[in-house]
């Protein structure tokens, strides 16, 4: 199951109640959480909540190391295959949308078989014999790819030869394999976001930016410039971070940089209720209209409760 939800509308404390009930652990999907020594910039749970609820996927990596989405879904479903083993549910928890949806639906990476040098070379091919001619050498390695995809989608006929040169596997082998997978996994998948009424969001966005400050912002990311943090890195891109680094290079004063934070997350906040709502599956709870994160939790093991039911 899933919960999702724009940055500071509490699903960490939701997750871990519902956790709880459901003797479930929770398997983060954040694209900044899995970095060491970032802690108060990404709101990692708490030493104590992380003993209260196993969590998976944080603190993986240094923030100079490489890493992205290919690596977290080789992780993530490491992590799900140990959770179901020891028969506890795995809830997946967490705003970055493109996370969620490679554990969730599968799918074959840009960088998944590919060369640039096969694909150029296809690309000639399709100038001097042209369309047609490609979608036919398609067709002899791979019939069921040529039969979904059209020979004037020169694009995709390329990229489906190109995985075919490059791996020696047709692509409607990755495609099979990957809806198998995630049949086998999620056939009975229960996708809850939490949301809020914008001002109240916003509201809880400026105080969690403000905390962040007094807990220690500042200095944390003092510490990482000195172990060669840079914001040239993907690490380096991450809200509340980047900011506080133009601050400490001079560049803004503090309370520029606190401003810069807080407009900055609120924008994030807005891209990522964008991406959720595009998915029909996501059931959404309005937690600003309740009274408590006890009662949004209760509410939340309701609508998992009811949705198992119907399924």
């Amino acid at each position: 199951m899933v919960i999702t939800g724009p940055t500071a509308v509490g699903k960490t404390d939701i997750s871990i109640k519902v956790a709880e009930e459901l003797c479930g652990e929770i398997v983060s999907c954040d694209s900044m959480q899995v970095y060491k020594y970032m802690d108060i910039g990404t709101a990692k749970p708490s030493l104590s909540e992380r003993e209260t609820v196993p969590h998976h996927l944080i603190d993986v990596v240094t923030p100079d190391e490489d890493f992205n989405v290919a690596i977290f879904q080789e992780l993530a479903e490491a992590a799900i295959s140990d959770i179901t083993s020891r028969h506890r549910i795995p809830i997946l928890v967490g705003g970055t949308g493109l996370y969620i949806k490679a554990i969730v639906d599968g799918f074959l990476f840009p960088w998944e078989g590919a060369s640039p040098e096969v694909r150029e070379s296809l690309e000639e091919e399709a100038k001097e014999k042209g369309p047609d001619a490609l979608h036919a050498r398609l067709e002899e390695v791979d019939p069921q790819a040529a039969r979904k995809i059209h020979p004037n989608d020169k694009r995709r006929v390329i990229r489906a030869l190109e995985v075919y040169v490059t791996t020696g596997r047709p692509i409607s082998d990755m495609w099979r394999e990957g809806r198998r997978r995630k049949r086998a996994r999620f056939d009975r998948l229960v996708m809850i976001g939490l949301v809020r009424e914008r001002a109240s969001l916003y509201e809880r966005i400026e105080h969690r930016c403000d905390k962040m400050i007094k807990m220690g912002l500042v200095e944390e990311t003092r510490q990482l410039l000195e172990h060669g943090y840079s914001r040239t890195l993907t690490s380096g891109q991450a809200l509340g971070y980047k900011e506080t680094v133009r601050y400490l290079k001079g560049e803004c004063s503090l309370e520029e940089a606190v401003e810069l934070i807080k407009r900055d997350t609120r924008r994030y906040a807005k891209r990522q209720l964008i991406w959720f709502r595009a998915d029909p599956r996501v059931e959404w709870l309005d937690v600003g209209a309740l009274e408590s994160k006890e009662e949004a939790a209760r509410c939340v093991l309701a609508l998992i409760k009811g949705k198992m039911a119907a399924m």
